[in-house]
């Protein structure tokens, strides 16, 4: 015996419901510390008898956790996100209540810096693929019609949020020899260290928006979730944009105004917006950038990667740690 105090331990396994789809390697690791986890979404009858007795809510995107479901969890220690957002959470709610709420930063930002990039070279560098032989003439014809009229190498990228993705979306165009200029409502002094380095490196400029909106030929969306944030690119930012402008939004649905976009979009065909997060999610057939040649609106799939589902589903260590009476790595902030 060396003197050390006993780990804690809890006395009879807690009841942790799951409500959206993990990676099953953390929650079988969860069982095997003793919990007893549930798989049950809001919408299964099941999950209202559940929650009253429930020690720990396991979730991702699109379960609501708010004062009328805390007011049905009163055994509720801890909300578990995996993944970065916490749009969809009461943070203040449930620290009122005494509910712990941890999540994963970083878990999936290189899946979304890639997803980024893709997305861009789609935009810039039309490409085929052929299947059939094609007569001298024909091979001419599709070089001449597949010639980029531009490269990402010195154009002008404008990152607007410079937070973990948007600082990792900034270093890799600027890898690229793009010109990186950047907008954040944080002073460059109060950015994160990666961020801070960028900026005092000179490998990013930061500008207002107003000059963000004019000066790029590729402008990346990179915003939190707060409430001002709605339709923070709406009316007023389109009519400062350049006509050819490709505008790709990973952040969140509701910053980006969708009928001030259909309405530059259609006005500007050379320009086009590659969408990968929407308001509401899943979108309906009344959304007004439907059917745009060139609006691209994708699943919300910028950090569908296995191993970022992985390391997000492993958010169930802070769960554990909370459960435990132990502090979490990544609460709330």
């Amino acid at each position: 015996m060396n003197g050390a105090s006993p780990r804690p331990r809890i006395p009879l396994a807690p009841l942790i419901i799951q409500t959206e789809a993990l990676e099953p390697e953390p929650g079988a690791w969860l069982r095997e510390q003793g919990a007893e986890l549930v798989e049950c979404a809001p919408i299964n009858p099941r999950f209202a008898e559940l929650l009253p007795e429930a020690a720990a809510l396991l979730v991702r995107t699109y379960t609501v956790v708010d004062e009328a479901l805390l007011e049905r969890a009163p055994n509720l220690r801890v909300v578990a996100r995996a993944g970065v957002g916490l749009d969809n959470i009461d943070v203040p709610a449930c620290r009122a209540r005494g509910v712990e709420v941890v999540h994963t930063p970083g878990a999936n930002t290189r899946a979304v810096v890639e997803f980024v990039l893709a997305l861009a070279l789609d935009a810039l560098r039309p490409r085929v693929f052929l299947d059939t032989p094609l007569d001298q003439d024909a091979w001419n014809r599709a070089r001449k019609e597949l010639t980029a009229p531009r490269q990402l190498a010195g154009s002008t990228v404008g990152i607007l949020g410079l937070g973990r993705v948007g600082a990792g979306v900034a270093r890799a165009f600027h890898a690229l020899d793009a010109r990186v200029i950047a907008c954040d409502v944080r002073a460059p002094s109060e950015l994160r260290p990666e961020a801070r380095t960028l900026v005092e490196r000179g490998d990013v400029a930061m500008v207002d928006v107003d000059t963000l909106c004019a000066e790029s030929g590729v402008l990346s969306l990179h915003v939190d979730g707060r409430a001002s944030n709605r339709h923070l690119v709406g009316a007023d930012a389109f009519g400062r944009f350049k006509s050819d402008v490709v505008l790709i939004n990973t952040s969140r649905g509701f910053v980006l105004d969708p009928f001030a976009c259909a309405e530059f979009m259609l006005a500007h065909p050379g320009a086009c917006a590659l969408l990968d997060v929407h308001d509401p999610e899943p979108f309906t057939a009344a959304h007004p950038l439907l059917d745009l040649p060139n609006v691209h609106l994708a699943p919300h799939l910028a950090s569908a990667t296995r191993p970022a589902k992985t390391n997000m589903s492993w958010v169930v260590r802070d769960l554990w740690r909370v459960l435990l009476g132990e502090s979490p790595e990544h609460p709330a902030e």
